[in-house]
């Protein structure tokens, strides 16, 4: 599974060169292991399982570094001889983010316009609109709070890119004078 996310990150490299966008190959590398994958998804994570048609993504979906999708569960098989696994869909809603390192348990379905905080546990299923955060997970706040309180301070895309240019020539500066 390794080898098969590598290849896929140096094919979004040589796509960037040829003008080729890397979300279209991302969704096919994607759609190709059986995962059903909505449109404009930024995907920065290996989120295939041995059971990939288990998992369905929707639309504008953010899936940031080193998250897991757990489509089965084992241990089971550990406390009675008459079960061995536990299978479970994983359904995200569109317009969604999951944070670096969470984990997303079988059986979950996030709404729409969920916001999973870095490193969380999602052990269960979340209505929309709402932001979750923990381990396991649970319910921080709400996507009207979450804007209520951020987005005064939050850059667009314009500003954004203005931002990144003055740091990078600020970084610039410092470095010459410290020649």
């Amino acid at each position: 599974m390794m080898l098969g996310w590598l290849l896929l990150k140096a094919k979004c490299k040589i796509g960037y060169i040829f003008g080729v966008n890397e979300k279209v190959i991302t969704k096919r590398y994607f759609t190709k292991k059986g995962i059903r994958i909505g449109e404009n998804c930024c995907i920065y994570s290996d989120i295939s399982t041995p059971e990939s048609y288990l998992v369905t993504v929707g639309n504008n979906v953010t899936i940031s570094n080193n998250v897991q999708f757990l489509t089965h569960d084992n241990s089971i098989d550990r406390l009675t001889v008459e079960k061995c696994d536990i299978f479970g869909e994983i359904t995200i809603g569109d317009n969604c983010f999951i944070g670096a390192h969470s984990i997303i348990l079988p059986g979950v379905t996030l709404g729409n316009r969920v916001v999973v905080g870095a490193g969380s546990v999602v052990t269960k299923s979340f209505p929309d609109g709402v932001i979750v955060a923990g381990n396991p997970a649970r319910q921080i706040g709400t996507a009207s709070g979450f804007l209520d309180k951020y987005f005064d301070i939050a850059f667009g895309e314009e500003e954004y890119a203005e931002g990144i240019r003055k740091g990078i020539e600020a970084h610039r500066e410092k470095v010459i004078r410290n020649r």
